[in-house]
């Protein structure tokens, strides 16, 4: 039972601290949506992780957004499972100087996702050492988690990082020119 308390409470932390890193985006109009799940409802298994016991197909959902502020210069998106065992979250998915003229990103294999992404932008590390979008593979038996997937609108033109950054190397970045958000959480246990 103290397991339990102890996860929501670092879902309602890591919650917080996304309205922090983004106070325009509970006023603003940037919406993010997916044709591969409703939110709030489970992550369809195409989304799931390949490896590590899970046995999804490890591709990106589609993702669609508008409404962006004026002077969004670029985009990024993340994903984050603020349910994981570790004491501060999962990152599966971290993408950078998207250009503002993006209007979605299609689904596609998440291991090879460079060739995917529209040219300029960079997938850089996750939690899994890797580049590139890893699914939700969550502990057997654990409560469903809670996969946030956030839009930002940025007042920069482009995050000088490489692919090698980390989301700890990224984040300060995104935190420090965010125009606005949107957030579309999903969710999966297995």
């Amino acid at each position: 039972m103290a397991v339990r308390y102890v996860t929501i409470g670092i879902t309602l932390c890591l919650l917080g601290m996304l309205s922090i890193m983004s106070p325009a985006s509970w006023a603003g109009s940037l919406t993010l949506s997916s044709p591969s799940f409703s939110a709030g409802s489970s992550l369809p298994l195409h989304q799931i992780y390949d490896r590590m016991g899970c046995e999804g197909s490890n591709l990106t959902p589609t993702l669609n957004w508008k409404g962006l502020p004026q002077g969004t210069q670029s985009l990024a998106i993340t994903l984050l499972d603020p349910d994981a065992p570790t004491g501060h979250g999962w990152w599966h998915w971290v993408v950078f100087n998207l250009a503002p003229t993006t209007t979605h990103l299609a689904s596609h294999p998440g291991h090879d996702e460079a060739r995917y992404l529209p040219q300029g932008s960079v997938s850089s590390l996750t939690d899994f050492g890797v580049p590139g979008y890893g699914g939700p593979c969550p502990p057997k038996g654990d409560t469903p988690h809670h996969y946030i997937f956030t839009l930002f609108a940025l007042k920069i033109a482009h995050i000088p990082l490489p692919s090698s950054a980390s989301p700890e190397q990224v984040m300060p970045w995104i935190r420090a020119n965010v125009l606005d958000s949107a957030v579309l959480v999903g969710r999966y246990g297995q």
